[in-house]
């Protein structure tokens, strides 16, 4: 039996996920039923099986909907200059989140009881956590004492993460650059003293 063109249509599973994403975001995983995702995505209710055999599997496809967080560490490091380097660096975070606002908020929300969910955010964490010290090392030109590196690379990346946990709420979430220049000063202050 051949399936129907329907059930081949990318523009549909497109549309089922932009509904998921923006009825969970509204009432909650658990609250919603795919019922009325299918509603939501102008679909059959089966169409919605046929993509995503269990309710979670949308989750987890809307997971990799969120930005890649890579970010090519020459591109944001201003020689010698931490602050600047990591204030480019939240910059080009923020700006890859910022068309996945909703997103990452309803991810944030549902990490507590899916794990799967809870996996991906902490990885995409650890990708910060990396990226910071990458950009800390280039900048301060091994200056920088390790464990210090270590330390601010894992309070930045806390204070990045929250940011975007309640990214939904743009006036809630203020600049980091005090924190930024905080981070930095402690950082080539303490390098200064070892040298």
């Amino acid at each position: 039996m051949a399936r129907s063109k329907s059930g081949d249509d990318p523009s549909a599973r497109e549309r089922i996920l932009t509904a998921a994403e923006k009825l969970f975001a509204e009432a909650g995983f658990d609250a919603t039923p795919t019922s009325r995702i299918a509603e939501a995505a102008r679909v059959p209710k089966g169409l919605v099986h046929y993509y995503f055999r269990r309710k979670s599997d949308l989750l987890t496809a809307l997971i990799k909907r969120l930005p890649d967080e890579h970010i090519e560490t020459a591109n944001v490091v201003v020689p010698g200059d931490v602050a600047a380097s990591l204030r480019r660096l939240v910059a080009e975070l923020d700006a890859r989140l910022s068309d996945s606002r909703l997103l990452s908020h309803l991810l944030w929300r549902e990490a507590d009881t899916h794990k799967d969910v809870r996996e991906a955010l902490q990885a995409r964490f650890q990708t910060i956590v990396h990226q910071v010290k990458a950009v800390i090392i280039t900048a301060g030109a091994g200056t920088i004492a390790m464990a210090d590196v270590d330390s601010a690379a894992g309070l930045l990346a806390l204070a990045v993460s929250y940011r975007h946990s309640v990214a939904r709420h743009p006036e809630d979430t203020p600049m980091m650059d005090r924190e930024v220049d905080f981070i930095a000063d402690a950082l080539t202050l303490g390098a200064g003293t070892k040298a």
